[in-house]
């Protein structure tokens, strides 16, 4: 009997003892460990806006298509362009047949004797020929931007990358500098982790990162950057710029989650990124400082 007890103590103490292992392991790990399920796939969105204004007469893309930096996304009806160039053309010929005759005749006055023609008429003349000449280089600039107008009506692909949300269409009126197609740079994808402030402490830039999306794919990254400060939503001001203070208080604080960049190493082949997907970051902290001295030694 008294074996028997012994052996009942002792497996009581070994599960308990696996008990208290088990809590600490999962305390550290989700208390102390820096990971987090709160992971946001980000990329850059580059908004394109015409330079000119017009009609929009071709469209050669649709929604969601792959883009390639380059590639026509959009054409403007180029006519009135086309014309603005003519006349500017027409412009620089006029200016340029002003400024022949405007030298020739300076040159003339410069070779005739002072009896015959004055010394303030000779300066005129230079003067002449020197507005003639400012004149002819407004009227070429003024071509130039004509010309550049006109292929500007040509709107272009500036990065690779994928077209979303594509809501222009054949026959509407694009207006300078207002967007009408947005891509997301297919080259820019990077996640965002947001960490509580309390695992900041085992986080370091360099460090290597498990990131693994709902749908269960795995990517590898690493650490890039680490913010430096949120909105503080306490730190009001009024009216007359005075501080808004709550006369309430939360007895209970949570931890403030702070953006930390990844920067993707590579991603699985056939894995789809989006931008807004969700995903759980894991760190391995101490990698970097890891590869560092493997590399010295």
């Amino acid at each position: 009997m008294q074996v028997k007890s012994l052996l009942r103590v002792a497996v009581t103490a070994l599960i308990f003892a696996a008990a208290i292992l088990l809590g600490w392991s999962l305390w550290k790990h989700y208390m102390v460990s820096p990971w987090t399920r709160d992971g946001r796939i980000r990329a850059e969105v580059v908004n394109v806006a015409p330079d000119v204004s017009g009609q929009i007469i071709d469209l050669p893309i649709r929604d969601n298509q792959l883009v390639h930096k380059g590639e026509l996304l959009m054409q403007i009806d180029p006519a009135r362009y086309q014309i603005a160039l003519q006349q500017a053309e027409a412009a620089v010929m006029e200016r340029k047949a002003g400024l022949d005759m405007r030298r020739a005749q300076a040159r003339r006055r410069a070779d005739m004797d002072s009896l015959v023609v004055s010394r303030e008429t000779r300066e005129d003349a230079d003067t002449q020929a020197s507005a003639a000449e400012a004149q002819y280089q407004a009227a070429v600039a003024q071509r130039d931007s004509a010309r550049l107008n006109l292929e500007r009506t040509k709107l272009v692909a500036p990065v690779d990358g994928y077209v979303t949300n594509l809501n222009a269409r054949r026959g509407d009126y694009a207006s300078a500098g207002v967007a009408k197609i947005a891509i997301i740079d297919s080259h820019s994808f990077w996640v965002y982790g947001y960490f509580e402030e309390t695992k900041l402490p085992y986080l370091h830039v360099g460090d290597h990162a498990k990131i693994q999306l709902i749908s269960g794919a795995l990517l590898s990254g690493h650490v890039d950057s680490i913010a430096r400060g949120i909105y503080d939503r306490d730190n009001l001001q009024s009216k007359e710029l005075l501080a808004d203070v709550n006369p309430t208080f939360n007895w209970v604080r949570l931890a403030q989650r702070v953006p930390v960049r990844i920067h993707i190493d590579e991603v699985p082949k056939g894995v789809l990124l989006a931008a807004g997907l969700t995903c759980t970051v894991v760190l391995e902290p101490g990698t970097l400082k890891k590869e560092e001295s493997q590399a010295e030694s």
